[in-house]
């Protein structure tokens, strides 16, 4: 770690310039050799570089949405070479070049701040042994040493023997009681950013080689800090742990407000948006009005569930979204208004089909007087006309057989109950 911190020795006349400026102004009101001087003082340098770090921030944003976009197209890259992975890679880093997105972008943070963290921890170990740096002076050291933060010193870590600890004025287990507890918040705090970036605000829909590497940074990054926070000073803990908490208050402003399309935060907003909408009538802020154009310049088979559900529901009330991001009346509910009843009430019902009988539904649905009943009179009428006609045509003096006698007199008994119709089988004797 030394080594490393030697590398940006170049700029840790800056870092300990912009600490002792600091210093000055918290020494004045809590003293000059208190934790909290020499505390606030790193806190602010943290602020001081992650809002000169916000552009970069802004850029990691646009590039991650950038990533969001190709994952329809990155999932059929997958599809299509699932067997070949050295092809997969190549088309995947051709579509990265095409568009202009950066997979590594989620890390351009961490790397920028990297020069100033080890440059920070060179100042630190530089005071743990006794030697001035950059703009702190033989005082300034001597009032570094002195300065501890809940009975911690600065300098301390917590692999650092009890010896070593006592030159400090300080004893061992307040030094690793006060470093585990920060390892601990750091690591909680690096791991809850990440899982709310994976839980919120990454679209679910579309399984692709970058989630799986978010995924991942899930869990190593905590560990890797974990691992890491043993060996840095309680300083440099104070750093991380201050930089970590901007950048999950930072995510969550960024998640609450611009949510990553497709995704539970923006559900969440178009949500909470549309009840503002219907409840007001019209796009309050500059922020709705963003979102209001966001969603209704699209076409309706480019928008994701949660953006059809919230025109839907903004139909329904009778608000229609434009273009330029304000919300006004629909004609159906300037209609409904001028007619004095409400949306629903104007509104066409939809006429119930009738329920039909058993007897209707097992003749397919014909009711008496309808057009195939008709015709079925007609039908029948047509075959008694020639039914009669056939009958005239007959000889008059033509007499029935004996054989069609018999099966007239077999057609007209009628059966009984229970008993088959036509000419019955004589019974048995034994039977009468």
């Amino acid at each position: 770690m030394d080594t490393i911190a030697g590398w940006f020795s170049f700029i840790t006349w800056p870092v300990s310039w912009v600490i002792v400026q600091f210093h000055s102004f918290y020494g004045w009101i809590f003293g000059p050799d208190t934790g909290w001087a020499w505390g606030l003082s790193i806190v602010s340098l943290v602020v001081l570089i992650r809002i000169c770090l916000i552009p970069l921030f802004v850029k990691q944003i646009k590039s991650t949405r950038g990533m969001q976009a190709l994952q329809p197209k990155m999932k059929v890259i997958q599809e299509r070479y699932k067997n070949d992975k050295q092809r997969q890679s190549e088309e995947m880093m051709k579509l990265y070049k095409e568009t202009g997105t950066n997979p590594l972008s989620s890390c351009l943070p961490i790397l920028a701040q990297s020069p100033f963290f080890f440059a920070l921890y060179h100042v630190l170990s530089a005071i743990a042994s006794g030697k001035t740096i950059g703009v702190i002076n033989q005082p300034l050291l001597e009032s570094a040493q002195k300065a501890h933060i809940f009975g911690a010193p600065l300098a301390a870590k917590f692999m650092d023997s009890a010896a070593d600890v006592a030159k400090m004025n300080a004893s061992l287990t307040d030094v690793r009681i006060v470093t585990a507890i920060m390892i601990v918040m750091m690591s909680g705090s690096q791991f809850y950013t990440q899982r709310q970036l994976m839980t919120k605000n990454v679209d679910m829909t579309v399984k692709t080689p970058f989630m799986q590497q978010q995924k991942m940074l899930m869990y190593v990054f905590p560990v890797m800090f974990a691992v890491m926070g043993i060996n840095f000073p309680v300083g440099v803990l104070v750093y991380w742990l201050t930089t970590n908490v901007w950048t999950m208050g930072q995510q969550m402003f960024v998640i609450h407000r611009n949510p990553t399309p497709g995704s539970a935060a923006q559900s969440g907003l178009l949500e909470r948006m549309q009840k503002h909408l219907v409840t007001h009538g019209k796009a309050r802020t500059r922020h709705e009005r963003i979102i209001v154009k966001g969603v209704a310049s699209k076409e309706t088979k480019d928008r994701n569930d949660a953006e059809r559900k919230f025109i839907t529901t903004l139909s329904k009330a009778g608000l229609v979204a434009l273009a330029d991001g304000t919300v006004e009346k629909s004609d159906a509910a300037v209609a409904a208004e001028a007619e004095g009843v409400s949306l629903a009430d104007a509104a066409p019902k939809r006429q119930q089909p009738k329920r039909q009988s058993k007897s209707q539904r097992q003749t397919g649905g014909t009711q008496p007087g309808t057009a195939k009943t008709s015709e079925a009179a007609v039908d029948a009428s047509d075959s008694a006309e020639k039914t009669s006609l056939e009958k005239k045509d007959e000889p008059q003096d033509a007499k029935p057989t004996q054989q069609q006698r018999a099966k007239a007199s077999g057609n007209s008994r009628q059966a009984k109950p229970g008993q088959r119709k036509g000419q019955q089988r004589p019974k048995h004797p034994s039977k009468k």
